[in-house]
Order: C-alpha cells, then structure tokens, then sequence
C-alpha cells in the first residue's frame, strides 16, 4: 500500500469556457481576464506537489501555466507564474489539491519565441 503523490512542475488548468458550460469549477480553470502581478485561486484533483521557491538558480520558483484539455494535453505556456501556497483536502471522499498563484508574466501563445525549457525560464 502506498500513497498516490503527483508531482507537478507547472499547473496546467482548463479552458474557462469549461466553466462557463458548467463541466468546470470556476477554480480549475485559468481566468477569463488572466493579469500580470494579480493572486488567482487554482484546484486541481488529486493530491499534487508543487515547486514552491525563491532558489535564483530556479527562476525563484517561476512555472510555466498551461490550459489543458486533459490526459496530459498541454497549450504552449500561457504565462509565467509563481505558486503561493498548495493545500491538500478532501471533499466527498476525494483528495484534492487548492491554493494560490501569481501572475509574473504573460506569453502571446501565438507568438513562437520559447519561454521555458524545461522547468528552466528563458529571457
């Protein structure tokens, strides 16, 4: 017996047309008007670990954001972001993950400049 852990170096969120259809929380959604330098909830399911850090030699803890559509489906990154703070809980007899993000940069999807390689940020 074990416990089940997934480590996550990025978030990848859905689409905010998900929740607006209603198949998504509001919070497992990137929002709709994302901001530079703004604190924005996220919820994942599952219990997920998350890079937390102020390391320089780690971008400070800079991640990529994606939107997802699922079993491993990831967009270009979105932006560049910093994960707050990460708490495990349940509801319902499931194990989920919530916490906080902050916006530090955001990316033009269209545009082909590469942002991150890897976990590494690129300037």
């Amino acid at each position: 017996m074990g416990i089940q852990v997934e480590f996550n170096p990025d978030l990848a969120l859905r689409d905010f047309s998900e929740f607006e259809e209603g198949s998504q929380q509001k919070e497992e959604c990137i929002p709709k008007n994302l901001e530079t330098n703004q604190i924005y909830e996220f919820l994942k399911k599952g219990q997920r670990l998350y890079y937390i850090s102020e390391d320089p030699q780690w971008n400070n803890g800079e991640i990529p954001l994606f939107v997802t559509t699922g079993e491993g489906k990831f967009s270009r990154p979105m932006a560049g972001i910093k994960i707050l703070e990460a708490t495990h809980f349940l509801k319902e007899n499931k194990i989920w993950t919530k916490g906080k993000f902050k916006v530090i940069e955001i990316f033009n999807p269209k545009d082909p400049k590469i942002n991150f390689e890897w976990m590494k940020r690129t300037k």
